[in-house]
């Protein structure tokens, strides 16, 4: 048996960690693991495990005086704050629902939520007051605290604890229903990486809660490790704090890795802190030139796979030297298997369904619990996972030939010197649009620009089949849309 993934951990500390099944019992657990270890900082103060689940029970006790049945859902609306961290623990530990709101949201979408998914009560940060008093249902001030505690809830490892809106580069987002159980073996995956983890790191958050991996291994796997989970209001806030918080590991997208990177060719590596190891990045393509200039300066850049339905963290990789393109092995606790080209899984980590939506939900899971993931994949001799495409961005030839435009971006992304691209049919052919690093063009013409690219498109061409090359190219000046996670939007 492959155990890749356990032999990267100390033995003492893989002793300790098990897997624990719902988040009432994780809230038990690491109150009495962790006690007096620094748990939430927002940078200026700072309050132990002790203080947080104590914290916790009080909040559990208001949300009960709410009148809330098991499984009510509660929507949260705030910056990325300790206490929004306490209400989800709070309200997931006590048998409710969670769904953490995007705050980039309008008000009117804020609205809609809410009715959308039946909430029965908003809690909300004190910069979204007046957000709070047009909403359909109870509000709560996430601050607030009950003058009891309550006990945490009895529940079952397969109750619904958090919905996640989940839409990837293309499609209307979707609200994924996630059970006690995928949520906690996604936060277990999220504990393995090389060397000692146990109350040892210093997390500084870059990543929204309402994003599956800032609030799964940017947060529970901070906790489930006694880390101290560091965060200003905002993305912004924090990496301008990163030198004072001076983080020991980073969970970010591959977009903020780039704007770090920048920051540190502006102010040199100390900007960091002094005291980064390592960065778990993942939602995108994680390119090598990144690995590579992480690495010159001593920073490993891990990349990893997963998806919201699937638990968040499917695979990982440690190897990025040697495997520079794979997204890693397979997590402990997971079944996978390839389906004409598509990876499906089953396991702990499998999300419920689409939140009122059957038909959707029957689209990606089988009767006998398979997730059909939507992403085509291989595996190398080694086990050695390689993305090779999704199945609804596929272009459909004239000849009836399928060719995964994920697949003609690999290559182009081993050039140094380009940060972006999207390949995509135009015009009955298959085209491409590159965004370059101008940083590595200074003091160059735009058309040297485009011939340098030109050039790359024809070496990349000369290994293609003729039915698969690129006929049409396209050299931005101005960035792609993005999604939430810097994300190349496809649509």
């Amino acid at each position: 048996m492959d155990r890749y993934f356990e032999d990267m951990l100390p033995a003492e500390e893989l002793e300790q960690l098990k897997f624990i099944p719902t988040i009432p019992e994780f809230v038990t657990w690491i109150e009495q693991k962790w006690h007096d270890q620094p748990a939430l900082s927002d940078t200026e103060s700072t309050c132990t495990y002790a203080k947080m689940c104590n914290d916790i029970a009080h909040k559990r006790a208001l949300l009960n005086s709410l009148g809330l049945e098991k499984g009510d859902k509660v929507a949260i609306l705030d910056n990325t704050t300790p206490e929004a961290v306490e209400i989800f623990l709070a309200v997931t530990s006590a048998g409710y629902v969670a769904i953490n709101l995007p705050s980039q949201l309008p008000e009117q979408a804020v609205i809609g939520c809410c009715m959308k998914f039946n909430v029965k009560v908003l809690a909300y940060g004190e910069a979204f007051s007046n957000v709070a008093e047009l909403v359909p249902c109870k509000t709560l001030k996430i601050a607030e605290l009950g003058n009891e505690t309550a006990p945490a809830a009895s529940v079952s490892p397969d109750d619904p604890a958090a919905i996640f809106f989940t839409g990837g580069t293309t499609g209307a987002p979707k609200g994924a229903v996630l059970p006690h159980r995928a949520i906690m073996r996604g936060s277990l995956n999220g504990c393995y990486g090389p060397g000692k983890q146990l109350a040892c790191h210093r997390y500084a958050n870059v990543l929204p809660l309402s994003h599956v991996f800032g609030l799964i291994r940017g947060t529970m796997s901070v906790l489930y490790t006694g880390g101290l989970w560091v965060s200003g209001a905002n993305v912004k806030e924090t990496l301008g704090k990163i030198p004072a918080i001076r983080p020991t590991c980073l969970v970010a997208v591959p977009g903020i890795c780039e704007i770090l990177m920048g920051l540190i060719k502006m102010y040199g590596k100390d900007f960091l802190g002094g005291e980064l190891r390592f960065i778990i990045a993942g939602a995108a393509n994680v390119p090598p030139k990144l690995i590579n200039e992480f690495d010159a300066i001593g920073i490993s850049l891990f990349a990893g796979y997963g998806m919201t339905e699937g638990g968040n963290l499917t695979s990982g990789n440690v190897d990025v030297k040697e495997k520079p393109t794979s997204v890693g092995k397979i997590y402990p606790g997971q079944e996978v298997k390839v389906v004409d080209g598509e990876l499906w899984m089953r396991g702990d980590n499998v999300f419920l369904g689409y939140y009122g939506d059957l038909e959707k939900t029957a689209e990606v899971l089988t009767e006998d619990g398979w997730l059909k993931t939507g992403d085509l994949v291989r595996f190398d001799d080694e086990g050695y996972m390689y993305i090779t495409g999704r199945i609804k961005n596929l272009i459909i030839l004239s000849n009836g030939e399928n060719v995964s435009p994920e697949s003609l971006e690999e290559p182009f992304y081993k050039c140094d010197k380009l940060r972006d691209c999207l390949v995509k049919e135009e015009d009955g052919v298959i085209a491409i649009e590159i965004l370059p690093r101008m940083e590595e063009f200074t003091g160059a013409e735009w058309e040297e620009v485009e011939n340098y690219f030109k050039n790359v498109l024809a070496q990349v061409n000369a290994t293609l089949p003729s039915t698969h090359r690129i006929a049409k190219l396209t050299v931005r000046k101005e960035d792609f849309k993005r999604t939430g996670t810097l994300k190349v939007s496809r649509n």
